[in-house]
């Protein structure tokens, strides 16, 4: 098991799909999490699990329209059960307020935007280092004028582009084409990169089938996981176990930020394997619960 993704595309991409190769050079180069659960469990014994989760993809099926990614019941119980035992957090590209819509789960931290915008626990906490309940941090205030300035532009570009949707996530734009023709792929990025010449102050990145506008400040999901370890107290521990579960491009900050601590692990959800995956990993995620609370058997000094 690798806290790592596959490697950056540094450029835009040119759009073109995965190959059969491509697909099984993967999957040599990075075991499978399922194959490797109890070893992870065996690996985090004694220490802290701190539990972080990409939503789009990872909780909730990547749809056609990004409204409507709900994620089902059985997933909602399984994190609520995740955050009765360990500090839990949701680290999206989206609006923090959308992904909370999503979700519903007081005792949950929201990392939105990138992680350009956490909020604490609304709700009661039982770990006793989660002292900042209703912490919000928001690095990103400043830009607030210009993303909303660039927002209104690009809803009016992507019009003559069939399928397009523009999302404001309040810090940052998505600009989602996987309705859009495959032969407009690629005018539809240079009609994004003509609106942000005049902006400097930000920048463009893609995740899958969607374009996303970001401030240029040093902020990611890997800086938002270091934050939130930190505001929970574990930020120089050793024993301290983050686990991270994403499927996209910006979650490889993450990852990397685990490899660089040399502590916790990294679910990465490869897109061709997503429909076996996500149901399976997270029907063996409970076991993490039941195993943590043996191990503690009545001492809550890991609380």
């Amino acid at each position: 098991m690798r806290a790592s993704s596959p490697t950056h595309v540094k450029s835009l991409p040119s759009f073109s799909a995965s190959d059969d190769h491509r697909q099984n050079s993967w999957m040599h180069l990075h075991p499978s999490a399922l194959d490797m659960f109890d070893q992870i469990i065996e690996a985090s014994k004694g220490k802290q699990i701190v539990m972080f989760l990409d939503y789009d993809g990872t909780l909730s099926p990547i749809v056609e329209d990004p409204d409507k990614a709900f994620m089902s019941e059985a997933m909602r119980k399984t994190v609520k059960k995740l955050a009765t035992c360990f500090p839990t957090a949701i680290v999206s590209g989206r609006c923090r307020d959308k992904v909370y819509g999503f979700i519903r789960l007081a005792e949950l931290y929201y990392a939105g935007s990138h992680g350009m915008d956490i909020k604490g626990p609304t709700k009661s906490s039982k770990f006793k280092k989660a002292v900042n309940q209703g912490l919000l941090f928001q690095p990103a205030s400043e830009f607030l004028p210009m993303i909303d300035e660039v927002y209104q532009q690009l809803v009016q570009k992507m019009k003559s582009t069939p399928g397009a949707k523009v999302e404001n996530n309040k810090f940052c734009i998505s600009v989602h084409f996987r309705c859009v023709d495959e032969k407009q792929w690629n005018n539809l990025a240079q009609e994004v990169k003509s609106v942000l010449k005049e902006y400097p102050m930000l920048r463009l990145t893609q995740g899958r089938k969607v374009l996303e506008i970001r401030p240029t400040i040093k902020w990611d999901k890997g800086k938002a996981l270091e934050f939130l370890l930190e505001s929970l107290g574990y930020a120089n521990c050793s024993d301290v176990f983050p686990i991270y579960i994403g499927d996209d491009r910006t979650d490889e900050d993450a990852f990397k930020v685990l490899r660089e601590r040399n502590q916790g692990f990294g679910f990465l959800y490869p897109k061709f394997l997503k429909t076996l995956m996500l149901p399976t990993l997270y029907e063996n995620l409970p076991r993490l619960c039941t195993s943590y609370n043996v191990w503690c058997n009545g001492n809550d000094h890991l609380y």
